[in-house]
């Protein structure tokens, strides 16, 4: 490290009651069954989820729960587990290096047509044909929930007409129409040809708009969920690999217990010189 880089501040690792999380998508199945025997085998939390803290009721600390910005999967495989506790990363949604990004759905195995056909069935929404400039503009006014690339180069919009709630429910439909029979591949760009090379025989690209973080918070509080694998959050600081023993969440221990078991594991990880910091971009590869 340079003498002018400073050391970069911990990431703060909590204990906290899975009865406090609160969800800001639906968890996917997809991915969430092979987890829960991933951990089931494993016996240990690799990833914390991440979350941030969100007053329900005023800001009675009392009142306090926390939305999960990401981790959904974790968070409801420790549910269905019933492992009451769960290790997490807390931050602070206001950070101003905290992005909140967008993932859209690439798909395989359901032919671009019956998805359009699909789609078109839906009562909450309007499909239109247009051109992707148009697209891009109509969602970027977020004048449209979503718009749909075909890999015959096709280009619909997915009109919907209301407030958040209305939209949302219409992105949760949209969503319901082709996950059950589709399989989902995330990406980060509406460029469907930077994907055609990285993917065997996928059929449509589907287009999200980006949320704002006042929205992400609004869902929650309310108890209503985006869809899953729409929202990415870019967090700074990330922890990862803390490979938190199962063992010491299920434990009868407190809360309060447990929290300093925590504070102690990371002092003697510090300690031990086993947690370090990445500045650079990296790729994982066994993820």
């Amino acid at each position: 490290m340079h003498a002018h880089q400073r050391q970069p501040e911990m990431p703060t690792l909590q204990v906290l009651p899975v009865a406090q999380l609160l969800l800001h998508e639906q968890h996917d199945t997809q991915r969430s069954e092979p987890l829960q025997q991933r951990l089931q085998q494993e016996g240990m939390l690799k990833n914390p989820p991440i979350v941030a803290p969100i007053a329900t009721n005023g800001s009675d600390q009392d009142e306090l729960r926390y939305v999960v910005l990401d981790g959904a999967n974790r968070v409801t495989v420790m549910r269905a587990l019933g492992i009451a506790h769960i290790a997490a990363q807390v931050v602070d949604y206001e950070d101003p290096e905290l992005v909140l990004d967008t993932w859209h759905h690439l798909i395989k195995g359901m032919h671009g047509q019956r998805l359009l056909d699909l789609l078109r069935a839906l009562d909450c929404a309007a499909l239109r044909q247009t051109d992707l400039m148009q697209a891009r503009a109509l969602l970027a006014r977020r004048d449209i929930v979503a718009f749909v690339q075909t890999v015959e180069r096709e280009v619909w919009v997915v009109e919907c007409r209301g407030d958040l709630h209305a939209c949302n429910h219409c992105l949760n439909e949209v969503v319901n129409a082709y996950k059950s029979e589709a399989r989902i591949f995330r990406a980060n760009t509406d460029h469907l040809d930077e994907l055609l090379p990285l993917y065997d025989q996928v059929n449509a690209l589907i287009v999200f708009p980006r949320f704002a973080p006042a929205e992400v918070m609004e869902l929650a509080r309310v108890g209503a969920c985006l869809p899953a694998g729409i929202t990415r959050h870019l967090i700074p600081r990330r922890a990862l690999r803390i490979n938190l023993p199962l063992e010491v969440l299920r434990s009868p221990d407190s809360l309060a217990e447990k929290n300093r078991w925590l504070a102690d594991w990371m002092k003697q990880k510090v300690a031990a010189k086993t947690a370090r910091f990445y500045q650079e971009s990296t790729f994982l590869f066994d993820e």
